[in-house]
């Protein structure tokens, strides 16, 4: 008696972590942490007590903040991620909806594969429902939860310590013509990131464009 033969449907499709987009997005983006960190300034010199002093006006005040900024600029973006990363431990609950909701937006839509649609209870969601869903479970989360109180507050406090230094810092002893572009370093992973994942969608044959 001959043996039919069985297909394994889930043969010849690849999990959404393994799509070339998503390793493209997560290579670039461990690449541009690195460079980042390695861009940063002492925190010895960031924190000389004697180079501080009460600055004269709110005009000097600002410019000194502009300085500051250009030159700690990695070492202030890490006080501020700092700040986010206590703030959402300290929130079990608001982290786990973060997390829970990132990884929403990467696995069924960002970096899911045409060819496997989302199905729930039988039915199957299009891009456009799935995307629709996503947009407005962001809004409720951020908007109507804890969790945008958290994540403000947690900036408030980054900006407010990261300001005060800027303002009380003298930036007289610092070699601002040696920086790079100010879209260097950590502010520009965004755009290389989605750049480098936008072509390897656009090369795999797996992967459409997102209506």
């Amino acid at each position: 008696m001959a043996s039919l033969p069985i297909s394994n449907p889930h043969s010849d499709s690849q999990p959404p972590i393994s799509t070339p987009a998503f390793r493209a997005f997560i290579s670039r983006l461990s690449g541009t942490i690195r460079h980042g960190f390695s861009q940063r300034r002492p925190w010895l010199e960031l924190l000389d007590r004697s180079s501080f002093a009460r600055p004269d006006s709110l005009s000097e005040a600002a410019s000194r903040i502009r300085k500051n900024f250009s030159y700690f600029r990695i070492n202030y973006i890490s006080l501020l991620a700092l700040s986010l990363a206590l703030s959402l431990i300290s929130h079990p609950f608001s982290l786990l909806v973060l997390f829970s909701l990132l990884a929403a937006w990467l696995f069924l839509y960002s970096f899911r594969p045409s060819d496997q649609p989302v199905v729930v209870a039988g039915r199957t969601f299009s891009d456009r429902e799935v995307l629709g869903i996503l947009v407005v479970s962001t809004i409720v989360v951020v908007f109507l939860t804890s969790v945008g109180s958290v994540l403000i507050s947690a900036l408030l406090v980054g900006l407010s310590v990261v300001c005060a230094h800027g303002a009380f810092r003298m930036p007289e002893d610092l070699f601002l013509d040696e920086q790079e572009p100010l879209g260097s370093g950590f502010l520009s992973f965004l755009g290389g990131a989605a750049s480098s994942a936008a072509a390897a969608a656009a090369a795999s044959p797996a992967m459409s464009t997102r209506v």
